[in-house]
């Protein structure tokens, strides 16, 4: 039991985390440019998050209530979620407990915010919450059938694990990130704003310009069918197969994306905006 009995942190890990699942971006007007010159046209599209993508996550500010305070926490009566009256060994009472104090180790890990800010607040007192546009890197998307029984609904399917920009995966550590399930009634949007290595797909077997075959199970997450070094193709790309299958068009798009460039320049790309050196997780 911890510091607030029947509170749900919602950012917590709910289960070890399984396979991937799809996940829907809503990308706003621009996308994050570090130089401003970037071009954005208003578009809506559905796609699946994957490991390795930079995105920006936020939430509209939403009417809520104070029902308790700590030196480090703010607890509040979660506009979103309701109880789940199937669930039989999860009693939720409707809060939610957010860090709220800025010198807390935890103060970087948290996403939501309060508007006023937690240290104005008073038990009783309204607020807003929401999540402020906030740069982040996907480090692990994972699906659940049937969805999650967390004593709440929606009952998550999906869960997106993120990481703020500056900040890096352990892959030893399973408690690391912040959980985002994207379907389970909190307004979250995500606007996609690099995704390395766009054209291949997890599963992708490909031949690099040195006459290497490889298998493409992310962006850091390559592998060479002669198991020999380096561990990173040369560009441009040859798609042999995906889905076991060939497809020449989808090989044309291949070609047409590596042609110029190379692995090191797709990584310099991102560390430019995650703001760490990327290190090879499950790939998504």
């Amino acid at each position: 039991m911890g510091p607030f009995p029947g509170a749900e942190p919602p950012g917590r890990h709910i289960l070890p985390r399984g396979r991937t699942a799809p996940a829907r971006i809503l990308p706003h007007r621009r996308p994050y440019c570090l130089d401003g010159s970037c071009r954005w046209w208003r578009l809506k599209v559905t796609m699946e998050l994957r490991v390795g993508d930079v995105v920006i996550v936020s939430c509209p500010y939403t009417p809520a209530r104070v029902t308790r305070k700590t030196l480090e926490h703010v607890v509040l009566k979660w506009p979103w979620w309701s109880a789940d009256p199937h669930c039989d060994w999860i009693e939720w009472n409707g809060d939610v407990a957010l860090v709220g104090d800025p010198e807390s180790y935890a103060w970087d890990k948290e996403l939501f915010r309060t508007d006023p800010a937690a240290e104005q607040l008073t038990v009783g007192a309204g607020c807003r919450v929401g999540i402020p546009p906030s740069l982040v890197h996907v480090v692990a998307v994972d699906h659940f059938d049937p969805p999650l029984e967390t004593g709440r609904l929606p009952r998550p399917g999906r869960r997106v694990v993120v990481l703020r920009t500056g900040r890096s995966l352990d892959p030893e550590s399973e408690e690391q990130g912040y959980d985002i399930c994207p379907d389970d009634g909190i307004p979250i949007g995500f606007e996609l704003v690099f995704r390395p290595y766009a054209c291949l797909v997890a599963g992708d077997e490909v031949a690099d310009a040195a006459g290497r075959a490889w298998r493409f199970d992310g962006p850091w997450d390559w592998h060479p069918f002669d198991g020999d070094e380096p561990d990173e193709p040369r560009w441009p790309l040859a798609l042999l197969t995906r889905g076991n299958s060939a497809d020449e068009a989808e090989a044309a798009a291949v070609a047409r994306a590596t042609k110029d460039g190379s692995h090191q320049q797709e990584v310099a790309r991102w560390v430019a905006l995650a703001g760490v050196e990327p290190t090879r997780g499950r790939p998504g």
